[in-house]
């Protein structure tokens, strides 16, 4: 008579109490650790009745450490941007300044006056932690912040434009990330579209034409900072429709987008968007993003008259949208660095990457390329290769930053499995693959970054990929 393999399985107190486990114990919770085994057991379980062997207690018992701390690890976690994409979208957007970081530990580790008026012993505002910041910075007679730029664009729109018509050009009927639309976000916030113009062609006279019918009683500018139209087009500049709004006694609205308070902060992006420009070319009220060339955390930000943002503080979706506390000590750590342009461009992490000097971005590459040659050893080829770097974010699509990469062009395993193994090391590493080679451009990468790649690299060898 056969013996049943499943007797061969450890008990569970057996188990637990091997020593691999006795010393996970010391940094996971327990609770986990018998979780992790009891689902280890029931897959080993499951393969013994499907004639697998029993695998050795000591292989089990590290396993279930592995697995137990894996259910330890929280979901949304550090990586390595070696993509050269700046604000990528899928990996968090703007990296915070040092001083940004430290507001947000200071304002979740205790009370804070978020709400209080320190100097009146009263019930204050939150939006008075930043408001005469960005005034300052930009010029603008009021300003608040909201959660993040859609939330700016439906609040701006449900409160200012409620049941009238909007005039929007035909080519600025964006699409954002995610399948967000204006015209869908027009609708849902009570404004009706009217559309102005051709795809390509929108003059003033089509702004003009729909404001003396009435069909119109505010103007929108949207910014296409995620893809631009080229060849036969024609634009109204802001400074046009700011004259046409005036006479016609309507406000004019600019989506933004992303955008610098102003130009000096990013000498080496020219034509980026600002918004102290657009208000001195008369837009009535201004919104942008906080997490992208501003350099901030996620948020919406709102510049304009004080008639105008006035009525966007007092109605009900400003509380729905209201930016949290965290978020808005990092803005205003932000905003702070952002007083000396100079500074500033040090800084913010945004900004030293897209301001990053192409001798800088070219000797980094060289240190990086040396480092993963020797960690990497004699099988891999390693080299400096140029390459072009992207704003992301939806910013400036058609920018290109010239600067330098380490790129693995050679050995076994590159570039797919190369690429999974600095995926899958413990700070993931993320980068390009581009003709063959493995390119991790140095734009994007702090020092600390780069030590972490050759430890991943180190790891490389002795091991198949």
């Amino acid at each position: 008579m056969c013996e049943n393999p499943l007797r061969a399985l450890p008990k569970m107190d057996v188990l637990l109490s091997h020593p691999t486990l006795l010393a996970a114990r010391k940094v996971l919770p327990y609770a986990l650790i018998r979780q992790a085994a009891r689902g280890r057991l029931e897959e080993v379980r499951r393969s013994v009745v499907n004639g697998a062997a029993v695998p050795p207690v000591d292989v089990l018992a590290g396993e279930i450490a592995a697995a137990a701390g894996a259910l330890c690890r929280p979901g949304l976690r550090k990586v390595i941007n070696a993509t050269g994409v700046v604000l990528h979208t899928n990996l968090g957007r703007a990296p915070l300044a040092h001083r940004a970081a430290e507001a947000v530990r200071e304002a979740a580790e205790g009370y804070s006056n978020l709400e209080y008026d320190l100097d009146n012993a009263c019930r204050g505002s939150r939006h008075s932690h930043v408001e005469s910041l960005l005034c300052s910075l930009t010029g603008a007679e009021a300003a608040m912040a909201v959660n993040n730029n859609a939330a700016a664009v439906f609040l701006m729109l449900s409160a200012l434009a409620a049941g009238k018509g909007v005039a929007v050009s035909r080519g600025e009927l964006v699409e954002i990330g995610g399948a967000f639309r204006v015209p869908e976000i027009m609708a849902a916030s009570g404004a009706l579209l009217r559309e102005v113009g051709t795809t390509n062609k929108t003059r003033s006279s089509d702004y003009e034409r729909v404001l003396l019918s009435q069909e119109a009683q505010a103007l929108l500018k949207v910014h296409t900072s995620n893809y631009q139209i080229v060849g036969f087009t024609e634009d109204t500049p802001l400074s046009q429709l700011a004259g046409l709004a005036a006479a016609h006694s309507v406000p004019l609205l600019c989506d933004l987008g992303s955008c610098v308070l102003s130009s000096q902060s990013l000498p080496a992006l020219p034509a980026a968007p600002s918004a102290a420009a657009a208000l001195a070319d008369g837009a009535d009220v201004v919104c942008f993003s906080g997490d992208k060339l501003l350099g901030g955390p996620q948020a919406g930000i709102v510049l304009g008259k004080k008639q105008y943002i006035d009525a966007m503080k007092r109605h009900p979706l400003a509380r729905v949208v209201r930016i949290d506390k965290l978020s808005l000590a990092a803005l205003e750590a932000t905003l702070l660095l952002l007083r000396d342009p100079e500074g500033a461009r040090e800084a913010l992490p945004v900004l030293s990457m897209l301001n990053a000097p192409p001798d800088d971005l070219h000797r980094r590459a060289e240190e990086l390329a040396a480092g993963l040659g020797h960690a990497l050893g004699t099988a891999y080829t390693v080299s400096v290769l140029p390459c072009a770097g992207q704003v992301g974010g939806g910013s400036m699509p058609n920018e290109e930053l010239p600067g330098f990469c380490a790129a693995v062009t050679d050995g076994p395993g590159v570039p797919e499995d190369l690429e999974a193994h600095f995926r899958r090391h413990a700070v993931p590493i993320l980068c390009r693959i581009h003709r063959g080679a493995l390119l991790l451009d140095v734009r994007t990468l702090t020092e600390e970054d780069a030590a972490e790649i050759l430890r991943a690299a180190e790891a490389v060898r002795g091991t198949r990929l």
